[in-house]
């Protein structure tokens, strides 16, 4: 007897993905793999499978990715400083790219002919899942249900739960969810209120970080250890990258920091607005930065600034594994190996504020910037300066 042909979904257990799988098992003649990457999200795995099983699937697969998208993703992109049209840190689309290398894997290990994924048709992730898809199995077909079934709003998607007895989870209101995405890095809400720009957004969707205004009236201080670029400490004790990212969440959520509201320009040419809480990876920001202005010469730096909105783009965009991320990536790590110490925050409020840099770099000159007399900086060059620019000025 021949065997089934396999389909493998993106699967998270929740009502979209849910009423995917159901829809796959009714229009194509498939078995359907689940498949879930743990990238850090609230995850219960008890109800992802036996959500699965309810409707006969067999093959379930979990696979815990936390390291690997910290270290490999989320470390790279701080390195880069990226940060899109000035406030958005990318927390979902630096996580796509290593969900779709990681589904074509499991896709790949079981012979399967088709992904597909739930990603709506006017969003950025079904443009960063497929070039994902493509890049590393080009051969392999790809199943975009929001862009082909019969289901064009939300209010379909609650109709046709209902007719198959999917579960339909509610926010705190009791009311249908906002679109909500999180992993390690970030936690971003979509959707219903927010949707209308005018809208504050109600205090009750914040999943990470406490009110400014209701954060500790004493600040908190920490200590980031970077070495070659990247974090691996907090408070002087080694740490493995999902555990930092974590332990720095905790910190900085209890502080009211990391929040973020904006209308973005989505890369399909729609306009968008989202709430994103970004705690760890904020203060990660602006440790790094920290760390680099006593580590790293002005040409660096100023390079690194002049390409970072290419780079934020090209992540925003999903063209992650491009050629040209991977040219920029160059660019950004061509000093790394200078980025070594300790800077220590103190957070209150919301804010992060630069307390101490410490390095043994020797970029940073104290003789040099000394207000006292000294003999390591001749001023008489300063002049030859001034007369050099004044010439410039006007050629």
């Amino acid at each position: 007897m021949k065997s089934k042909k396999k389909i493998v979904l993106a699967y998270s257990g929740g009502l979209d993905t849910s009423i995917i799988l159901k829809w796959l098992q009714e229009n194509y003649d498939a078995d359907v793999i689940c498949y879930t990457a743990d990238v850090g999200q609230e995850i219960d795995r008890k109800k992802i499978i036996s959500n699965a099983k309810k409707f006969g699937v067999t093959k379930i697969i979990i696979k815990d990715l936390k390291d690997v998208f910290v270290k490999d993703y989320v470390y790279p992109m701080i390195r880069g400083h990226a940060i899109y049209e000035g406030v958005y840190l990318l927390g979902t689309s630096i996580a796509r790219p290593l969900i779709a290398k990681d589904q074509i894997r499991v896709a790949k290990k079981f012979k399967a002919y088709a992904v597909s994924h739930g990603a709506t048709g006017k969003g950025n992730d079904q443009v960063r899942f497929e070039l994902g898809y493509h890049y590393f199995g080009p051969k392999i077909k790809i199943i975009a249900p929001w862009r082909i079934w019969k289901l064009k709003s939300r209010t379909d998607l609650i109709n046709y739960a209902n007719k198959n007895n999917i579960n339909i989870p509610k926010d705190k209101k009791g009311a249908p969810p906002f679109s909500v995405d999180d992993n390690l890095f970030h936690t971003s809400t979509e959707g219903k209120l927010l949707e209308n720009p005018k809208n504050s957004a109600p205090e009750f969707i914040f999943q990470r970080t406490v009110a400014p205004e209701k954060a500790p009236n004493k600040a908190s201080f920490v200590s980031i250890n970077f070495k070659n670029g990247d974090p691996y400490g907090v408070n002087g004790k080694k740490i493995s990258p999902a555990k930092l990212l974590e332990k720095l969440n905790q910190l900085a959520g209890k502080n009211g920091i990391g929040r973020v509201d904006l209308v973005e320009n989505r890369f399909i040419g729609i306009k968008s607005r989202g709430v994103y809480e970004t705690p760890g990876g904020t203060l990660l920001l602006h440790a790094h930065r920290a760390i680099e202005s006593v580590t790293l010469d002005k040409d660096t730096m100023h390079k690194k600034d002049q390409i970072m909105p290419r780079y934020a783009e090209l992540i925003y965009n999903g063209y992650w594994y491009s050629k040209e991320r991977f040219k920029l990536q160059k660019i950004v790590d061509l000093k790394k190996n200078k980025v070594n110490g300790l800077v220590k925050l103190k957070l209150y409020k919301g804010n992060v504020t630069i307390v101490s840099r410490q390095t043994k770099n020797t970029a940073y000159s104290m003789k040099k910037v000394s207000f006292e007399e000294n003999k390591t900086f001749n001023k008489n060059n300063v002049e030859r300066f001034i007369n050099y620019h004044k010439k410039k000025l006007r050629s």
